[in-house]
């Protein structure tokens, strides 16, 4: 079963005037990881689509109104990364095994996507990630291991963390998606910090490996008026491209970031001092 929903744009004049409730509608994603459905998002940020599959039986992916297609990939690219069990991706006919945090890329004009799990007692949970695409790449699949690793941050500046760069150049040729995934090193909790802004392309972040009882506190806005989202684990969050993306935890956790827009250059970014923020 394939679940969806659409959020538009938002101006951030208007953000200015959100409430929490509204904050949270307009920009978390809360009800992905259901088990046995595919739960999809599409933004009308870059037309992005952020979503889960977490299959008991084989869960199939099928097209969804707002694309327009006969298919899902007819005009689009995907990521997935796994944060469940291990499980397998069948992509038109060709099996690929995922264990934990290994990635998948498929480019688009493949018709059938379908995800596996090999213990229904402890499923496969397959993010995903989706943006248009104009060029058919190869599906690659890109273990943990494989990925480009940058050391970033400090302890004493409690944000010490590796940043495991997937699906990106360099390591996967891509039309404009890109996925990664950031790990906090023990006694860190700050990412992206300091934070910044990149006007050609939006983010998605998704928490993961946050502890029971634990959370992650987001902060998005314009660098001068600054807003907030507390977040949980396996939650979601939109981040327009006016807006930072940053958070601070109360442990240390993992995220994975996805991206679109009209620029790869992983380094295209306006920094914000953190003494300017507000």
């Amino acid at each position: 079963m394939t679940k969806h929903s659409s959020r538009y744009a938002s101006s951030p004049e208007a953000v200015k005037k959100y409430d929490t409730q509204q904050l949270r509608e307009e920009f978390l994603i809360d009800d992905l990881m259901q088990e046995d459905e595919i739960v999809l998002v599409y933004s009308h940020y870059d037309r992005y689509i952020t979503g889960s599959a977490v299959p008991l039986s084989d869960l199939q992916l099928e097209t969804i109104d707002p694309l327009k297609a006969g298919y899902f990939l007819e005009r689009r690219e995907m990521g997935i990364i796994n944060v469940g069990g291990s499980g397998s991706i069948v992509v038109d006919g060709v099996s690929h095994s995922l264990g934990f945090k290994d990635a998948l890329y498929i480019g688009s004009g493949n018709k059938e996507v379908v995800f596996k799990s090999d213990d229904r007692k402890n499923p496969a949970k397959f993010y995903i990630n989706s943006a248009p695409a104009h060029t058919n790449y190869p599906t690659v699949k890109v273990s943990l291991a494989e990925a480009k690793k940058l050391e970033l941050g400090t302890v004493e500046t409690a944000n010490h963390r590796t940043v495991n760069q997937m699906i990106i150049g360099g390591v996967v040729t891509t039309c404009q998606l890109q996925m990664g995934m950031t790990e906090l090193r023990t006694g860190s909790v700050w990412n992206t910090m300091p934070a910044h802004v990149h006007d050609r392309r939006m983010e998605v972040y998704f928490y993961l490996d946050i502890p029971e009882n634990q959370a992650v506190c987001h902060f998005m806005g314009q660098p001068q008026e600054t807003r907030h989202i507390w977040m949980n684990n396996h939650q979601a969050v939109i981040s327009p491209p006016w807006s930072i993306h940053s958070g601070s935890g109360t442990s240390n956790y993992t995220f994975i970031w996805g991206m679109a827009g009209e620029n790869l250059d992983y380094g295209d970014m306006d920094v914000c001092k953190i003494t300017d923020l507000r």
